[in-house]
């Protein structure tokens, strides 16, 4: 058996129509359906004894690319891949990310397009330029990427020179896409100031009673004094 495919690849396009045409079988057919990167699209299913089968992509997203096969249910089945294939889709992980000063701070982007990034860059913007930043040419960065990940840590980090914008930019074969993160730097003490306002509100209450306790008892006495003259 054969299968023509039409087209043989989308790539590039906002809509498309995909269709397989079993051809040069004498095999019973049964139903087909088509499936998403190994997953059924219930929508799909049908029970016709037809050679030929379409599958319509109304609005093509990151989401839509992929593996698209064909499936006719004969015995065996028989079945044809259709990629499609989308510009890169960057997106962090989180928009506003923050670290302790002196610490590291972490940020990361991840890509769910077909196909993946090839490559990944980061940058830095300073002044309105966006500075590249390399793996390795120092202890301040290290970059760890795969193809659906990127991950720029920042090692012992500053409040004078590591707040800001940083860029990360996937590129793939139709294109390069980037997003932004902004990275925020607490000073050390900063956790602190929870725990020390604990302490005075504990310091306050347990002033308060004391003086509380220190005026109460010399009325007390005074009280006992006076129920002791009372005449007989």
């Amino acid at each position: 058996p054969k299968i023509i495919t039409d087209p043989f690849e989308v790539s590039n396009q906002t809509s498309a129509v995909l269709s397989c045409n079993l051809t040069e079988s004498s095999l019973p057919i049964k139903g087909s359906h088509w499936l998403h990167n190994g997953k059924l699209i219930e929508d799909s299913k049908s029970t016709e004894a037809t050679p030929f089968t379409v599958l319509r992509l109304d609005k093509i997203t990151h989401s839509s690319g992929g593996k698209y096969e064909c499936v006719f249910l004969t015995e065996p089945e028989v079945k044809q891949t259709i990629e499609v294939k989308t510009l890169p889709h960057v997106s962090a992980y989180k928009h506003s990310e923050h670290g302790n000063e002196m610490d590291k701070g972490v940020i990361v982007c991840v890509s769910h397009s077909y196909p993946l990034p090839t490559d990944w860059t980061w940058f830095k913007e300073e002044d309105g330029t966006q500075m590249p930043i390399f793996n390795g040419t120092s202890d301040k960065y290290e970059i760890k990427s795969t193809p659906n990940k990127t991950t720029l840590t920042i090692n012992n980090l500053s409040i004078e020179n590591d707040i800001g914008d940083y860029i990360c930019s996937g590129t793939s074969e139709f294109g390069t896409r980037s997003d932004k993160i902004h990275l925020r730097v607490r000073s050390r003490l900063a956790a602190l100031w929870p725990f020390l306002g604990i302490v005075a509100e504990v310091i306050i209450l347990v002033t308060i009673i004391f003086i509380y306790e220190k005026r109460r008892k010399p009325d007390e006495v005074n009280d006992d004094d006076d129920s002791g003259s009372a005449p007989l």
